[in-house]
């Protein structure tokens, strides 16, 4: 739950002073506002606390017995992320920036106006806020840059790039690496006869089917109409091929309903290769596009292999 959504109520705060006065003016005045609030008079009570309980900011005296506010912030802020506020009566001890340095999201001189520390927490809440909420924002526009809306795939353009980082990776340590490239069968002819609507759910079933066939290390991708990659990072030729097996017959046992009275089957065409050395991106993939087609050719349904380029015959000597 977000503090956006949260109530006042629902929102922890701890208060960390060594005096017992100081530590229940404040809880009084922060409760009072709506918040939930606990005390601690040390750092190693609080620490011990911010452990147990979720707190969303966490208000110190600078000076304590034992660990003082700042190393108290560090602490916190490396790994618990939580907001800190630091109060010290000593303004020609610390400086502002030392305390920001150190990770602190806000700097109160006492003598505090409760008043004042009260605006102070609800504007680091408030920050806080919209920090999670650009932080969520940017990581929707990070899917929907990467990500096929209709099957939730990666898209060709994050085809590219891990295939890259993987072909990297190859040439560092020489695991096999393969690369399968599938083509539904006749899709055009079935999205004519029934309807793009229908053959996006032929695309969404396949897609879930691709991906119960895979391991973790595995990926897959919306390649382009009703074609899709998978990349299979320590596999060889042979493994691939099983692997592409497995997604082929899966599918072929798959039953839809494109209208009440009307079933239907959907097949794929699948081309499996393994990465060579030194070898092109762009030839690592033509070279499955082309056993791909090899199975359109010889049937379709069925998965053909090239595991590499056809040797060059060279010419007779005169």
């Amino acid at each position: 739950m977000t503090l956006m959504k949260k109530k006042n109520s629902d929102i922890h705060v701890l208060i960390v002073d060594d005096d017992l006065s100081v530590r229940n003016t404040m809880q009084e005045y922060i409760t009072n506002a709506g918040f939930s609030s606990l005390t601690a008079a040390t750092a190693e009570e609080a620490l011990e606390l911010v452990e147990k309980k979720d707190f969303a900011v966490v208000i110190t005296d600078i000076r304590l017995p034992g660990l003082g506010g700042l190393e108290l912030t560090k602490v916190i802020k490396k790994k618990n992320g939580v907001d800190v506020i630091v109060v010290t009566g000593y303004s020609d001890d610390y400086s502002y920036e030392e305390a920001i340095n150190t990770g602190a999201s806000d700097f109160v001189i006492k003598p505090v106006r409760l008043e004042e520390l009260l605006l102070r927490l609800k504007r680091v809440l408030k920050e806080r806020q919209l920090s999670t909420e650009r932080t969520r924002m940017m990581q929707k526009l990070q899917k929907l840059a990467t990500t096929d809306g209709l099957t939730k795939l990666y898209n060709s353009r994050s085809f590219y790039t891990q295939l890259e980082l993987e072909v990297d990776r190859y040439n560092r340590y020489r695991h096999p690496l393969s690369l399968l490239l599938l083509d539904i069968d006749n899709f055009k002819e079935f999205n004519d006869t029934f309807g793009h609507l229908e053959g996006d759910k032929v695309l969404v079933r396949f897609s879930l089917i691709i991906k119960s066939c895979l391991r973790t290390n595995d990926s897959a991708y919306r390649y382009g109409g009703e074609e899709f990659t998978v990349i299979l990072p320590e596999t060889n030729g042979d493994e691939a091929k099983t692997v592409a097996q497995r997604i082929r017959s899966s599918l072929e046992t798959e039953n839809f309903s494109p209208t009440p009275d009307k079933n239907a089957k959907i097949t794929i065409s699948v081309g499996v290769t393994q990465y060579f050395p030194k070898e092109e991106l762009s030839a690592f993939i033509r070279r499955a596009d082309r056993a791909m087609y090899l199975s359109k050719k010889n049937g379709r349904n069925r998965v053909s292999v090239l595991l590499a380029e056809p040797p060059v015959k060279s010419k007779p000597k005169a």
